[in-house]
């Protein structure tokens, strides 16, 4: 008979065994992309989030055996800004044991009951950059390397502990080698003439410190109001990713869309996917983990959409066509077959542009909710 205890993580033995706990739990899942232990120790303990963000981690073990982990976070930019008394948890996993899952959400409601919040919900991030939404579709694919990927079972937990839908977000495998829908053609030329737009170059930019910090400057701008719960970026914020996601952008995969006075109009950003690298990688980037995500790096067949949007003046006056137009035209040239497409909310009516191209439905995931005052 188990006999589970729940204890906090505070010293640097019981961070490893809380960042190497899925890779033995998933160890036989096909599906499973394990994230590099050392971002994931960097997420944990070095983040500048982490200035701002209140944050506890806590494991199940059984005997001396990890059976599951949780992180609970306060985010207080995000309460401000929308009002809210929550709470949020990550990185949950579990064996498919509702004890397990109790002691873990439970430990977690307790300590943001103490902490004065009312709600809390998950799986997310600190902040919109993170892996976010439990996945509830979609079991048989592999995801994104940005995303989470959880067994069936994990939402007949949280639902049977009092947990209910605050959101979903889908995510399409798109059909990337077939020709640009005429529509999309068509209005992406008139929106060009109209407004005398250029396409510039992602590759100059983020060699630019000024207009890498301008760039997320607009990248605030254009997601403040048009992505749900998303929580602006600090300026250590923006340094920070830029350090880590602009150097893989290139002009290759990625769109740049400016105005006559080479201002940002609006940009489509994705990657060659490096999901099945991160897979024989096992966790780690040396010795060998470097040679297969280098490799990755360099195999268009499927990439991974990661953001696109426009600045808030030019929004909803048919410029996505555009960028959209200019990456059919660069998958096409480097032999990209599928897109996957990055979350997006069920309820945002950018989604129905993919309802022009091939399409299958990729994946779905969903943020839980629960009241706990």
């Amino acid at each position: 008979m188990s006999s589970y205890h729940i204890v906090e993580v505070t010293s640097r033995r019981d961070l490893m065994r809380f960042i190497k706990f899925p890779d033995r739990l998933y160890k036989d899942c096909p599906q499973y992309v394990p994230a590099l232990h050392s971002d994931q120790v960097n997420s944990l303990t070095k983040v500048s989030t982490l200035k701002y963000c209140k944050r506890r981690m806590w494991m199940v073990l059984d005997g001396e055996k990890v059976v599951g982990r949780i992180c609970g976070m306060i985010n207080p930019r995000y309460n401000e800004l929308y009002g809210k008394k929550r709470a949020r948890f990550g990185w949950f996993d579990t064996i498919n044991d509702i004890e397990v899952a109790r002691l873990l959400l439970g430990t977690a409601e307790a300590w943001a009951k103490g902490e004065g919040m009312t709600e809390i919900h998950g799986p997310l991030y600190y902040n919109t950059l993170g892996k976010q939404g439990m996945l509830v579709e979609g079991f048989q694919n592999i995801p994104p390397f940005n995303c989470i990927y959880n067994f069936p079972y994990y939402n007949d937990l949280v639902t049977a502990l009092g947990f209910t839908k605050e959101c979903d977000w889908v995510q399409y495998d798109v059909a990337a080698n077939h020709d640009i829908p005429e529509k999309t053609e068509r209005v992406a030329n008139i929106v060009m003439q109209r407004y005398n737009l250029h396409t510039g170059s992602m590759n100059k930019l983020k060699k630019d410190p000024e207009k890498v910090r301008y760039f997320f400057k607009v990248y605030n701008e254009s997601f403040s109001s048009a992505v749900y719960n998303f929580i602006p970026f600090t300026d250590e914020e923006i340094e920070e990713e830029a350090k880590v996601s602009l150097r893989f952008v290139s002009d290759k995969t990625s769109t740049l869309l400016l105005d006559e006075n080479d201002n940002v109009v609006a940009f489509g950003i994705s990657f060659p996917s490096i999901s099945k690298a991160l897979q024989k990688a096992k966790g780690h980037l040396f010795p060998f983990g470097w040679i297969h995500l280098l490799r990755a790096l360099h195999d268009y067949e499927t990439c991974d959409l990661m953001i696109n949007g426009a600045v808030p003046e030019w929004q909803n006056k048919g410029v996505s066509a555009v960028y959209y137009k200019d990456m059919s035209v660069k998958a096409k040239k480097i032999g990209n077959i599928h897109a996957i497409t990055n979350p997006q909310i069920e309820t945002n009516s950018a989604v129905n542009i993919w309802s022009s191209y091939d399409n299958e439905p990729f994946m779905r995931r969903r943020c839980y909710l629960k009241q706990i005052d």
